[in-house]
Parts: structure tokens; sequence; C-alpha cells
């Protein structure tokens, strides 16, 4: 009864370890085209302007809460210094297109976020549910003198995995990594 019991115990710790292994996240960052140089420079004396705009996909759902989780990431993001030892946030113009570096700032960052949200896959692993969060953002950096952008990539950067479901709770805080994982 005793052997009984105990392999019953075995099997039971098994089972437990196999669901939290499943249950795993990962982080993944892709930045196109690949292999930026960081644009932060928190040792440099720049005054950095960074604005920020959404370009949702046309079935977007939840758009305003989407976009409150957008600028508390951004500000959280630049608030600590760690980018820029001086940045100032604002959201952008809806609809503008042209941008140029305002006076009193040495940089001009442009960043568009198209995707910010949580993501649920159904039957496709093993694990029955995939879940985590997305988050794809555009960067254009600008210098004094340019019309255009001097630099323009984006970033894409997912945190998830089997088991995993996410809610829209940390939308600030995985904006703010994605940024600090595409920028830094």
């Amino acid at each position: 009864m005793r052997a009984l019991f105990r392999s019953a115990a075995v099997a039971i710790a098994i089972a437990i370890a196999a669901l939290l292994s499943g249950c795993a996240a990962t982080t993944t960052v892709a930045t196109t085209p690949a292999g930026q140089a960081p644009v932060c420079q928190p040792q440099s004396a720049l005054k950095a302007m960074v604005l920020w705009q959404t370009r949702w996909r046309a079935d977007q759902k939840d758009v305003p809460e989407r976009e409150a989780a957008a600028a508390r990431g951004i500000a959280d993001f630049f608030a600590d210094a760690t980018c820029f030892p001086n940045a100032t946030v604002a959201r952008a113009e809806a609809g503008r297109e042209a941008f140029a570096v305002p006076p009193g700032s040495d940089v001009l960052l442009v960043l568009t976020v198209r995707e910010l949200g949580p993501t649920v896959k159904l039957l496709s692993s093993a694990a029955l549910i995939e879940g985590g969060t997305e988050v794809a953002v555009d960067v254009a950096r600008y210098v004094p003198g340019g019309g255009a952008p001097d630099r323009q990539f984006s970033i894409h950067w997912r945190n998830g995995g089997p088991g995993v479901v996410k809610g829209v709770q940390s939308l600030p805080a995985d904006l703010a990594a994605a940024l600090r994982a595409g920028l830094q």
C-alpha cells in the first residue's frame, strides 16, 4: 500500500513539473533591419524630444485602453533617464507626417506603435493554449538640419509561450521592455 502511495505521489510530482515547464515564458526581439546600433545615449548631454503616435489595424479592439497603456509605457521608459538624461515625451498630432527637431532639442524620436496587446492561440501546441504579449513599434530618429529621419527601423517584441495567458495589465511594462530591448 505504501508503494502505491509513493508511486502516486511521484506521478503527481511529474505531472506538476510537466505543467509548470509548459508555462515558461520566453522573450523574442527582432529589429528590422537587423543589427541596429543603440539609439539611447544615457551618458551624453543630449536633450531628446520623443513624439509618439499609433497606427492600429482597422479591426483593432479596445483602442482607448491600448493608447492609455502606450502612453504610460513610453512615459515610464523615458522617465528613468536610462535612454537620454533629458527627454520630453508628448503625443504627436493626429495625422502628422512631417517632423523636425524642435528648438531646444538635440534629437527627435518618433515612435509609432502598431501593435500592443495580449495574444492567445488555442490548440496551437501540446499545451492547448499559447499566449503572451506582442509589441510592434516603428522608430524614426531625426537630427537637426535634416528633413528626413537619419535612422528608421522597427522593433517587434514578444513575450509568452505555451500555457501562458497574459492580460492587459502588463501592457505598459511590456512596451517599456520592448523599447529597452530595441533602443538600448
